[in-house]
């Protein structure tokens, strides 16, 4: 956003249309603050029975992330980014995905360590004290789950990107 010298620059929390106008990037509007929170209940609880249900039916880890990851983009747009970003900071993002990406290899190393394959669920049924099939169903359940962290907090990532482009805070991550 490309700003005339005698221009003020807008506060973090506001941008400026063709026109020159103010306006704050959160809706100051009750009804829709009220709808966004209540459906972001029900968000999260689609997402996880996409997740829990991923290797049952259509769905799965992948799905149910984004699907996660669009209740914190509905917090954003409706109750504004700084208040979002107060419950999912980029930090925790990246520790979220971090955290995913563990779940899933840790449970491939387990598995060779088990002495099967890398992602051969039938081998934790030594450790989970339960039949191989179950053991499988399980396993896929914590890839699922897995899979299902790290691209929330990808996804969270790449609309605090977005919606933060052309900012600079207190670290310029801007290509000159």
């Amino acid at each position: 956003m490309a700003f005339h010298s005698g221009a003020r620059r807008p506060r973090r929390n506001q941008v400026v249309d063709m026109k020159g106008h103010r306006m704050t990037r959160d809706s100051q509007d009750v009804i829709v603050k009220t709808l966004a929170r209540l459906l972001v209940s029900f968000i999260v609880v689609y997402a996880l029975y996409v997740v829990m249900h991923g290797h049952h039916s259509p769905g799965g880890g992948f799905q149910g992330g984004v699907i996660l990851a669009a209740g914190f983009v509905l917090l954003g747009i409706s109750h504004g980014f700084e208040k979002t970003r107060k419950r999912m900071s980029e930090k925790l993002a990246g520790v979220i995905s971090s955290i995913g990406v563990l779940v899933y290899g840790g449970i491939g190393v387990l598995c060779l360590i088990l002495g099967g394959n890398y992602l051969d669920y039938g081998r934790l049924s030594k450790l989970l004290l339960v039949t191989e099939a179950e053991a499988r169903s399980l396993g896929i359940l914590g890839i699922e789950i897995g899979v299902a962290l790290a691209v929330m907090a990808v996804m969270c990532v790449v609309f605090f990107a977005i919606y933060t482009a052309g900012e600079s805070s207190g670290d310029d991550r801007s290509v000159k």
